[in-house]
């Protein structure tokens, strides 16, 4: 099978399309035929050694110290099931699900990955029949993600939110999340994402460029820093007394009750992952530059079999 593969931590350049045997499902394991997978933060991150210096080292000593112990990259995907191993009760071939991939040996950069029915790290799930294979493969980890700190901050219906970096795959999703639980939305970001992120459920806006979002009289309950570049000082005067502060730069966890509240929430229309660029499997050098150029907004999406 292909799969985009990296020997070294580096620039983009150290990704390359390698052939790798097709992987055979564990007795508990499913094999899944990978439609689309993603270019997350967290790939970004492994490909480059990019960690925060509190925890480069212990990161380094997880993931590789000299090179990548996990030479195949990609989070998240969603694809349709090809085989299942004799023990798996809760699916069967055919299905369509989304998934993660998280701290299993390989990642969803191929054309195949197997994941556990069920394991302590990830989650697979059925895929939102309201979402398509492209949208679908992005909603996992944005979505957690946000849900687990903005529950973790305790955001409620009473209480107002502030989403800082709302345009990312994160952000975006944060902003419709918080639409969701809390009383009211605000964000900041980029003036050319404006718009989108109204969109999304802000009921108010904020460019971050010129600090504008400093100059406001308003104070937030929940401030969520969606990309851990929020100066703590900013967050604080903009925060209420006895107000809730929560970053990305937080470990967070994944969850089975959580992947089944977000997947209810796109059913119903009230998630929906947004899309700014789509590349072919052979492409994902290209998708990791342009990444790193810090002007995605919402997701970007990498097609590994046509639907």
């Amino acid at each position: 099978m292909k799969a985009a593969t990296y020997q070294k931590y580096g620039t983009p350049d150290v990704l390359s399309i390698s052939d790798l045997p097709k992987p055979e499902p564990a007795p508990n394991e499913i094999l899944v035929k990978i439609h689309y997978t993603t270019v997350t933060s967290g790939d970004v991150r492994l490909r480059a050694s990019d960690f925060p210096a509190i925890v480069w080292l212990p990161a380094r000593l997880i993931f590789g110290v000299f090179k990548p112990k996990k030479q195949v990259l990609g989070h998240e995907f969603s694809g349709v099931i090809e085989e299942v191993g004799p023990d798996v009760s809760k699916f069967k071939v055919g299905d369509e699900v989304i998934g993660t991939t998280t701290m299993l040996p390989m990642g969803s950069y191929a054309e195949y990955v197997k994941v556990p029915e069920s394991w302590k790290s990830g989650v697979i799930h059925s895929r939102p029949k309201s979402l398509g294979f492209k949208e679908a493969a992005a909603l996992p980890i944005g979505s957690m993600t946000a849900l687990f700190l903005l529950e973790k901050a305790k955001l409620s219906s009473n209480k107002t939110a502030l989403i800082y970096g709302a345009s990312g795959g994160v952000g975006t999703a944060a902003v419709q999340i918080a639409k969701i639980m809390a009383e009211s939305v605000s964000a900041v970001c980029s003036m050319r994402n404006v718009e989108m992120v109204r969109e999304l459920g802000a009921s108010s806006v904020m460019n971050y460029v010129d600090d504008e979002y400093l100059t406001t009289n308003e104070r937030y309950d929940v401030i969520f820093d969606a990309v851990g570049k929020m100066k703590k000082s900013s967050a604080k005067q903009l925060l209420k007394p006895g107000g809730k502060i929560v970053s990305v730069n937080t470990m967070t966890a994944e969850s089975d009750k959580h992947i089944r509240q977000i997947a209810k929430w796109a059913e119903e229309g009230k998630i929906t992952p947004v899309i700014d660029k789509e590349y072919k499997l052979e492409d994902v050098p290209d998708a990791h530059r342009y990444v790193d150029t810090g002007r995605k907004k919402g997701n970007v999406v990498i097609k590994v079999f046509d639907t």
